[in-house]
């Protein structure tokens, strides 16, 4: 196990493409795969039947929340007393999980650190599938069998902010803790949550050597890499106090407190991810307007000079730029085009990692354009890469536009 990457939370993971017979096999009363064998990378030699809790996670772009159901998986050679052969078979029982899966989902059997199992299936062709695999590092799944990873401690299964992300869609939680900034930031916030942007500015504090005018990409990942690391380390603080006090019976208020540690995190991604934005327009002299009003009352994240030029009917369209923010996208996406009339094509910045092509292709139909930190580009495949703007390439172009309009700060 090496800290800071997968192997933390996982001893070694097997990842393939369910073929017809495959998952009308994990939707029937069977319930057993054959010619398994090389998941005794995973499970070793079958000696009885080996019975291992598991948990199953059914995974789309299209619901906000997992199915999941809890289980067991049953490990077992049915050859065990041949002299020379083996057959060994997975077992697995009927469950809400099983029941959702098709030819050509993503099926991942991983086995735990404590010795359970995790069994995801993402359904063909979308996203969470395509980052699931990107973040086991798997990428031939072209042959029929499993692609087995039994190390999980290489340079490219180290956890940044992406992958823990994408860990926590499939149920891992991540620790890591900064308790070097505990005492400070509970002296600092007297023992409570701060307002997001004060929270943001602290987190660019701590990091003095970050310079968002050389390196415009690294430092906005640098920036929310250590604004969720802080942000957790003062959850987990808070968090334990409140529990430590407990809720004696009051059910309704464990279950709202629960869900206010849940909305607390949706929300605070996107509106750090907005603050950091803010601060590198403005240290590299960009004229911008946050939340500007435009037709029908909508409220662009950026709008770039500012809503004067855009309602401006002699101001060149061309020089203004409209930037939606969404720190994950799913189907969101498609409330940016409303936002501007009077800009054809507009911009979309996410942290969202290996969109499919399907939803690439059509924010090209739709003269959206995606712009995301260089560093996650490795994620989508050579024909979308060359499609994609880094934070760089976009702040360039705004003030390109800017110095043509003459509206610079």
């Amino acid at each position: 196990m090496k800290a800071g990457h997968l192997s933390e939370y996982f001893t070694g993971v097997a990842v393939k493409r369910l073929s017809s017979v495959e998952a009308d096999i994990f939707r029937s009363n069977q319930h057993e795969f054959n010619g398994v064998e090389g998941l005794k990378k995973l499970f070793g030699q079958g000696h009885g039947k080996q019975t291992y809790p598991a948990r199953f996670i059914y995974l789309n772009d299209h619901d906000d929340d997992p199915a999941i159901a809890d289980g067991y998986l049953t490990w077992y050679d049915a050859r065990e007393r041949h002299p020379t052969r083996s057959e060994h078979r997975l077992y697995f029982p009927t469950t809400t999980v099983s029941e959702c899966a098709v030819a050509g989902d993503l099926l991942v059997i991983a086995r735990r650190p404590d010795g359970s199992v995790l069994v995801v299936v993402a359904e063909k062709g979308s996203t969470i599938a395509n980052q699931v695999q990107w973040l086991f590092g798997v990428s031939d799944l072209a042959h029929p069998g499993f692609s087995i990873r039994e190390e999980l401690e290489t340079e490219q299964d180290r956890i940044e902010f992406a992958s823990r992300l994408i860990l926590e869609n499939i149920g891992i939680v991540v620790e890591t803790p900064e308790e070097n900034h505990l005492d400070d930031m509970l002296k600092r916030f007297g023992g409570r949550f701060p307002p997001t942007r004060e929270f943001s500015t602290y987190a660019r504090s701590t990091l003095k050597d970050v310079n968002a005018r050389d390196g415009q990409d690294a430092a906005i990942v640098a920036w929310m890499e250590r604004e969720e690391i802080l942000f957790r380390t003062l959850e987990r603080h808070l968090i334990g106090d409140r529990l430590t006090q407990g809720f004696h019976g009051d059910v309704d208020g464990f279950i709202s407190f629960s869900l206010s540690v849940q909305n607390r995190r949706k929300s605070r991604v996107g509106h750090a991810l907005e603050n950091h934005l803010e601060i590198m327009f403005m240290e590299n002299g960009i004229r911008y307007k946050r939340a500007a009003v435009t037709e029908r009352k909508s409220k662009p994240d950026f709008l770039f000079p500012g809503v004067a030029e855009y309602h401006n009917p002699g101001f060149n369209p061309l020089n203004l730029t409209l930037l939606g923010v969404k720190s994950t996208c799913k189907d969101r996406w498609r409330q940016v085009l409303a936002e501007g009339d009077r800009i054809s094509r507009k911009h979309l910045l996410t942290l969202e990692t290996a969109i499919s092509t399907n939803q690439t292709d059509e924010m090209q139909a739709k003269q959206l354009q995606l712009v995301l930190p260089r560093a996650l580009h490795s994620t989508y495949t050579s024909l979308q890469q060359s499609w994609l703007m880094d934070i760089a390439d976009f702040t360039g172009l705004v003030l390109e536009r800017q110095d043509k309009s003459g509206t610079g700060v």
